[in-house]
């Protein structure tokens, strides 16, 4: 069982009581993981008081609603795929209360593509090739307005000559 992927299918296959054990267990005494540590303790119990091995200037963590169920793409068969790190949803574009993001945020993200969309064709004409394709287009122009004035004689002599 030296692989990660077999460690998280056992894991995915603890009751939610085992895997905060485990948790806490694992991550009692690692300054880097207090955090952690101390969600997962005060999730098993949340009457307990906070665990002494937690240094004191650590940062209360706060839980906007439930936590999502962990996305499972069924493209390893039989195996857990982690849920993806959570992001901040405050000054996201989103509001706190639902993952939908504001008309504001999509409005600003469209005008954003936009933006670039047009400065990139700007460049692309400033390039040889784009002022190529510039000039064949024009030549092609010009030649269609003197065909359709040569039609436009040759019809205007037509009726010139029924009279």
């Amino acid at each position: 069982m030296s692989e990660i992927g077999d460690l998280a299918v056992l894991l995915a296959a603890l009751n939610d009581a085992e895997l905060l054990e485990v948790v806490s267990t694992a991550t009692a005494g690692r300054p880097a993981l207090h955090r952690l540590h101390r969600a997962a303790t005060e999730s098993a119990d949340p009457d307990a008081d906070p665990v002494s091995d937690v240094n004191s200037d650590t940062t209360t963590i706060t839980i906007l609603g439930p936590s999502p169920a962990p996305d499972m793409s069924g493209q390893v068969a039989g195996g857990f795929v982690a849920p993806s790190a959570p992001t901040s949803v405050e000054g996201a574009g989103y509001r706190p209360e639902s993952p939908v993001p504001t008309f504001e945020s999509v409005r600003d993200k469209v005008e954003r593509r936009y933006g670039t969309a047009r400065g990139m064709t700007e460049l692309d004409r400033d390039t040889p090739a784009g002022r190529s394709v510039d000039e064949q287009w024009l030549a092609r122009e010009k030649a269609a307005r003197d065909r359709l004035e040569q039609i436009r004689k040759t019809m205007r002599g037509d009726d010139d000559a029924r009279s």
